[in-house]
């Protein structure tokens, strides 16, 4: 089977972007995706992204499957990239003529509801060509992350972990997806390499989890590190970075509006005091297209 494609990257964190809007299931198994993924045999990416139809009232649905086969609940670069992508599907589409747009008339679509894993995410393409994503709401109770860390119905803050023999004090919060974070002294001396798996498939986390190491430069401004479940070491995680600032802002070190250095690049992160709403706003940009 033929398929086309695109290579869509957020900050580093690269996905093959497959348009899927014929059908409500992804056209490959994960084990076709492992296999694309592959960066030697295949196209090589973090994972795969498939635009579906929209469901209950949203534009689109988005579907990921990982490097490694298993699917997350949602990726923070992979809907940027979804967001790119499905406006350079609707700008290709071949159009009737219409007439000049009347003052105050409809402009082409910048904003999508996108119907994913872990509920309607919505991202808006800007004039300057940064996307800007609301996230919703982080989750913060042990048992939506899920963690055994604390009783289901209390917050992970600065709770002690045992990982490699060392104690660390982690905060964890889920974007949709799980997330554990811990500040460290400096980002470029954690053996991510080591220390992501052992976190990862921690008994304390039944579902795995994602890893944020973070070095706080300044109250608006942090470095981070990220060892991702189903990917390992990638350039860049955005509901991390995310889950990055609420956790800094739970424990003291974080302003609420604070730019997130990655391997690949910044992301702005916005924790709305008003309404609780995480904002992330970052590049996603389109590689080169493909079949295969």
């Amino acid at each position: 089977m033929s398929i086309e494609f695109a290579k869509y990257h957020g900050l580093g964190n690269d996905f093959i972007l497959i348009d899927n809007r014929h059908s409500s299931e992804p056209v490959l198994t994960p084990e076709q995706a492992v296999s694309m993924c592959d960066r030697h045999f295949g196209i090589g990416a973090d994972g795969v992204i498939f635009a579906l139809p929209g469901q209950n009232g949203t534009d689109y649905t988005m579907r990921i499957f990982n490097s490694d086969g298993s699917e997350p609940e949602m990726c923070g670069n992979g809907i940027r990239c979804l967001a790119k992508f499905i406006a350079d599907l609707e700008a290709a589409e071949i159009h009737p003529p219409q007439p000049p747009l009347a003052k105050g008339g409809s402009k082409s679509k910048t904003e999508y509801r996108i119907h994913t894993l872990a509920g309607v995410i919505s991202p808006e393409l800007r004039s300057d060509g940064q996307v800007k994503v609301d996230m919703g709401l982080p989750r913060l109770l042990a048992a939506e992350i899920p963690t055994t860390l604390a009783a289901p119905d209390a917050k992970v803050i600065d709770v002690p972990i045992e990982v490699a023999d060392k104690s660390w004090s982690v905060t964890c919060v889920s974007m949709g997806n799980p997330h554990c974070i811990t500040f460290v002294e400096d980002v470029s001396a954690v053996a991510l390499e080591t220390l992501g798996p052992q976190f990862e498939h921690h008994p304390a986390f039944p579902q795995r989890i994602n890893t944020e190491f973070i070095q706080v430069i300044r109250r608006d401004y942090v470095k981070m590190r990220v060892w991702e479940r189903g990917a390992g070491v990638t350039l860049a995680c955005g509901t991390g970075a995310c889950a990055a600032v609420v956790a800094g802002v739970l424990v003291g070190k974080c302003d609420r509006t604070t730019a997130v250095e990655l391997p690949g690049g910044v992301l702005e992160i916005e924790w709305a005091e008003v309404s609780g709403r995480i904002y992330m706003t970052g590049p996603a940009q389109r590689v080169f297209t493909g079949c295969q």
